[in-house]
């Protein structure tokens, strides 16, 4: 295996849902990759702004519901073929556990600065930050092969979800509550097909995908003093959201079927054919693990302080830098310098398998 086949399989584990080689890569997934990691970027930069703007609050209640959904649904789509075989499951630690272990590390060392919190204990079993998604993969990718053999395995997944939601006492080890109550994402995932996706492209589904997102954005300005948007970030029971246990399970069907309807009208929107920013799309993880770093200094630098922040010129400015910021960290360049962390070269850390000593 040559050193670029060794960097495409270890990018696969990276971004899970990368074409094997050989076949050529589907520009739309690509492109969905990307504009959902820009959302990504985008919601976090809102997050100081929330407190000031109904209008902001809205736009991050709506972003929220359907960034991490789309990441998570596509992540399991391109996990169909996941069956646990030994150079299967090295990808996996060399592409999933290692970034987690540097980046858990690099996150709490960085916070302990920009959170003022000096004695901020390095934990493996609790996730800081955005490394929550990095061990979640672990888990989904994992547990795969159940999956394909269970009946109903959505309906189960969805249960599972509104029973997690009913204990607040879960507790913080590999963000569990999260792990649970996206679980239901990651599964629909695997059990789509491409005929699916091709629905979501047919021109009266771009078409009805307008008005949707009119509506839901109305919905979300409207719920903005009568909603918790917490919900949306699936990490805490309804006990510790202030709400009585009923609510959980419903909330976790209403929210489900809500994030299920935006994802799909957001993949509608999605182009099909390649852009300037569809080779990006290769690089998300980068953009997702970096773009941190830049976030949590921002407020730590002061850049939220000045009154003008808070206004029109504020909120558009965040934006565009949060934009331009995500895009530059998902390019070629960043991604050779920082690959040492993202696609390590672990091969002299486990035996090869029998196709790889029949190889030559």
């Amino acid at each position: 295996m040559t050193s670029a086949e060794a960097a495409a399989e270890l990018l696969r584990t990276l971004v899970p849902w990368t074409a094997a080689p050989g076949k050529q890569r589907d520009p739309f997934f690509d492109n969905a990759k990307y504009l959902a990691i820009v959302l990504v970027a985008i919601g976090h930069s809102w997050e100081p702004l929330r407190s000031g703007s109904r209008s902001v609050t809205a736009l991050y209640t709506l972003v929220y519901a359907v960034h991490m959904p789309a990441f998570i649904v596509i992540s399991g789509y391109f996990s169909r073929g996941f069956r646990g075989t030994p150079p299967q499951i090295r990808r996996l630690l060399g592409g999933v556990v290692v970034p987690y272990v540097v980046f858990e590390t690099a996150y709490t060392l960085y916070t302990r600065w920009t959170d003022h919190q000096p004695a901020r204990a390095i934990s493996l079993l609790d996730p800081l930050y955005l490394t929550w998604f990095l061990a979640a993969l672990f888990v989904w990718r994992l547990t795969t092969p159940i999956w394909k053999h269970v009946r109903h395995p959505l309906a189960v997944a969805l249960v599972i979800a509104m029973l997690a939601t009913l204990s607040p006492s879960i507790g913080n080890d590999l963000d569990l509550q999260r792990v649970l109550q996206f679980l239901p994402y990651f599964v629909l995932g695997l059990c789509l097909k491409p005929e699916h996706f091709q629905l979501v492209r047919r021109p009266e589904v771009r078409q009805l995908a307008v008005p949707v997102f009119v509506v839901a954005l109305a919905v979300a300005y409207w719920a903005v003093p009568r909603f918790d948007y917490a919900w949306f970030f699936h990490n805490a029971s309804a006990e510790q959201l202030g709400a009585p246990a009923w609510e959980g399970p419903l909330m976790t069907l209403a929210i489900f079927a809500c994030s299920t309807l935006l994802v799909a009208c957001f993949l509608a929107w999605v182009p099909r054919r390649h852009t300037w920013f569809t080779a990006l799309g290769a690089g998300t993880l980068y953009g997702y693990l970096l773009h941190g770093f830049v976030a949590q200094g921002a407020k730590s630098w002061g850049w939220y302080d000045p009154s003008w922040m808070r206004g029109p010129l504020g909120e558009v400015t965040v934006t565009v830098v949060a934009a331009v910021v995500v895009t530059a960290l998902c390019t070629p360049p960043v991604r050779r310098l920082f690959r040492f962390a993202m696609e390590p070269e672990l091969r002299w850390a486990f035996h090869r398998d029998a196709s790889e000593l029949a190889r030559p």
